[in-house]
C-alpha cells in the first residue's frame, strides 16, 4: 500500500518586497497564514516569517557569507518535492518574483513537475528603493521611459547581451540590479556608448529598510565615490536626470531619527505602540522586553471586588493594563460595565482614559499630573472620609495612592490585577547591540524596566554597557531609579506619555550627526 499523498500541493510564489515588511500585499500574507512550508531567500524581511503559522516548516534558502545556501536547482528540487508530498508552500523572494527573481525558473521546474503554483507580485526593488529615496522613475520633464537591466549577466555568456546603445543614447531612467561589484565597467560602458558623463547617479544600499544607505554622483565620477567610502552590496543603481529631484524629494532617510538604533524595554505586549511612533520617526527599533506580565496567583481578591462593585464609589485605574485586567475578570464573572452603577471612575493618563472608553465609560477624573502625587492631589480637593475605593494595581505599584486615600478617612480596596516579572533572558540582538555599543538610545518607561535590566545584566555591567547611550525616561519616579543605578538621564518628558517621550527624543537627536 503506498503511503504516497493522495493530492498535489500549492506552491505559491510571493514577493516579499525589498525590505519595509509593510510593503507585501495582502495576498501575500494571507498566504503565508495557511503556509505548511515556507522556503525564504535573505533579501526577504524575517519579520514576514511571524505571518506564518507556529508549525510551518521554514528553510533558509537565501545566502550565507556571501554564497548561495542552496543553488537554484536545488531549490527547483525542494520546491517540487515539498510539492508532491502535499504541501502549501510559500517561496517568499526577496522583491517581486519575476523581476529578476528566478521566479520564471522555479515555474518552469514546477511546471515540468507538475505541481500547482501561483504568482503573488511584490513590490520589485527598483520601485521600492526609488520611491523611499525621493526619486521617481519617470517624470514628464525628464523622462518618460525606465528600463531594469540586471547588473552582472550571467558567467558563461561570452558577450554582452545588454542593448548599450538603446540605454546610452536615450534620455530614459535605467536601473541597474545587483550592480555594485560591475558598477564601474558598467559605467563606463554608458559613458563609451553616448551618455553624458554628468548625467546624474544614485545607489541604494537596503532600500527601504531603516539602514538605507544612499550614495549620489554622476555618471563620470560614482564609481570612484563609491570605492571611497567602501559602499557594498546589495544595491540597486538608478542613472538618470530624475536622479537630481531626490534633493527636493527625500523624505525617508530625512526623517529626525533616521537610523538611530533605539532600544526598547516596554513588556513584549506592549511595546507595539511605542516602537512604531520611533519607527515611523526613521528609527531602527530593538525589543528588549526587561518586564512581563502575568496573572496574580490567584483573581479571589479582585473577582471579589468586581462581585461587589456596587458599593464602591470610586474606580481608580492607573494604566492600560490595569484597564484590560480588570474588564477581563468583569467578563469572566459574567458582567459588564452595567454593574459599576454609580461607582465613578478616575483614569490616570489619556491612554488610560482612552482605554477606558473602549468600554463605554466615561472617566469622571484624569488627573493632568499623572504620578500618584498627582492623583492624591485631585482627590483631596473632593471630600474622601468613608468612601470605599478600589484600585486594582500591579504587585510592585507605588503604595503612595492607597496610603493617602486612607490618611483622608478612605476605605481602600487594592487587589493585584497583574504582576510584573522579569522575563527569562534578553533577547541575543537586544544584546549584541549593546555590546557592540551600536545602541543610540535606550527607554525606560517604569522603574520595573530600570530595575530588571539591571538584575539581568548587574548594575557595573549596565552602567558600563551604557556608556555614551542616551538614557530616555519617562518620567521623574523612573528618572530617580536611573540615578539611584548610576545611570545619567539625558532625556525625560514634562508629562509622561509615550507620545511625550517620543517627541523627547527626538528633540534630543534632531541637531545634525
Amino acid at each position: 500500500m503506498s503511503n504516497a499523498p493522495c493530492h498535489t500541493g500549492m506552491v505559491y510564489l510571493v514577493g516579499a518586497g525589498p525590505g519595509d515588511p509593510g510593503l507585501i500585499t495582502l495576498k501575500g500574507v494571507e498566504c503565508l497564514q495557511r503556509a505548511q512550508v515556507v522556503v525564504y531567500d535573505y533579501l526577504a524581511n524575517e519579520q514576514l516569517l511571524a505571518h506564518a503559522p507556529d508549525d510551518a516548516e521554514l528553510i533558509y534558502a537565501g545566502k550565507i557569507g556571501g554564497r548561495h545556501n542552496q543553488d537554484q536547482e536545488e531549490i527547483n528540487r525542494l520546491l517540487v518535492e515539498k510539492g508532491r508530498e502535499g504541501k502549501v508552500v510559500v517561496r517568499l523572494k526577496g522583491g517581486d518574483p519575476f523581476v529578476f527573481g528566478r521566479g520564471g525558473e522555479e515555474c518552469e521546474a514546477l511546471s515540468e513537475a507538475g505541481i500547482p503554483f501561483r504568482i503573488v507580485p511584490g513590490v520589485t526593488a527598483a520601485l521600492g528603493a526609488a520611491a523611499y529615496s525621493g526619486i521617481p522613475l519617470t517624470h514628464r520633464n525628464f523622462t518618460t521611459s525606465v528600463a531594469f537591466v540586471t547588473g552582472h549577466e550571467g558567467k558563461d555568456k561570452s558577450e554582452s547581451a545588454i542593448d548599450w546603445d538603446r540605454l546610452s543614447l536615450g534620455n530614459g531612467t535605467v536601473v541597474f540590479y545587483m550592480g555594485i561589484t560591475t558598477l564601474r565597467s558598467n559605467m563606463e560602458r554608458l559613458l563609451r556608448h553616448g551618455r553624458s558623463p554628468r548625467t546624474p547617479v544614485a545607489l541604494v544600499r537596503w532600500g527601504t529598510a531603516p539602514t538605507q544607505q544612499v550614495l549620489t554622483g554622476t555618471l563620470a565620477d560614482i564609481a570612484d565615490r563609491a570605492e571611497a567610502i567602501g559602499f557594498k552590496p546589495p544595491a540597486v543603481t538608478i542613472v538618470g536626470e530624475v536622479v537630481g529631484l531626490r534633493d527636493k524629494l527625500a523624505w525617508f532617510d530625512n526623517r529626525p531619527l533616521f537610523g538611530r538604533k533605539i532600544l526598547v524595554t516596554r513588556a513584549a505586549d506592549q511595546a507595539g505602540e511605542f516602537a512604531a511612533m520611533l519607527a515611523d520617526r526613521g528609527a531602527v527599533v530593538l525589543e528588549c522586553p526587561t518586564i512581563k506580565l502575568v496573572d496574580p496567583e490567584s483573581w479571589e481578591p479582585l473577582d471579589a471586588a468586581i462581585r461587589g462593585i456596587g458599593g464602591y464609589d470610586w474606580l481608580v485605574l492607573t494604566s492600560v493594563n490595569g484597564v484590560r485586567r480588570f474588564f477581563q475578570r468583569l467578563a469572566a464573572l459574567g458582567l459588564d460595565a452595567r454593574a459599576l452603577g454609580t461607582c465613578r471612575v478616575c483614569a490616570v493618563g489619556p491612554k488610560t482614559a482612552e482605554a477606558i472608553r473602549a468600554f463605554g465609560i466615561s472617566p469622571d477624573l484624569v488627573p493632568s499630573d499623572y504620578k500618584a502625587e498627582g492623583v492624591v492631589a485631585e482627590f483631596g480637593k473632593l471630600a474622601m472620609s468613608g468612601a470605599r475605593v478600589l484600585f486594582p494595581r500591579a504587585d510592585k505599584a507605588r503604595e503612595v495612592i492607597p496610603c493617602e486615600l486612607k490618611r483622608m478617612g478612605a476605605r481602600i480596596d487594592s487587589p493585584v490585577a497583574y504582576c510584573n516579572v522579569m522575563p527569562d533572558r534578553l533577547p541575543p540582538e537586544a544584546l549584541f547591540a549593546l555590546e557592540k555599543r551600536t545602541v543610540d538610545c535606550i527607554t525606560f518607561t517604569s522603574s520595573s524596566t530600570v530595575h530588571n535590566l539591571a538584575r539581568m545584566l548587574g548594575s557595573d555591567l549596565l552602567v558600563d554597557m551604557l556608556k555614551g547611550v542616551a538614557v530616555a525616561s519617562i518620567g521623574a519616579i523612573t528618572s530617580k531609579t536611573c540615578r539611584e543605578l548610576g545611570l545619567k538621564v539625558d532625556i525625560e518628558p514634562a508629562r509622561s506619555t509615550l507620545e511625550c517621550l517620543t517627541e523627547e527624543i527626538e528633540r534630543h537627536f534632531h541637531s545634525p550627526r
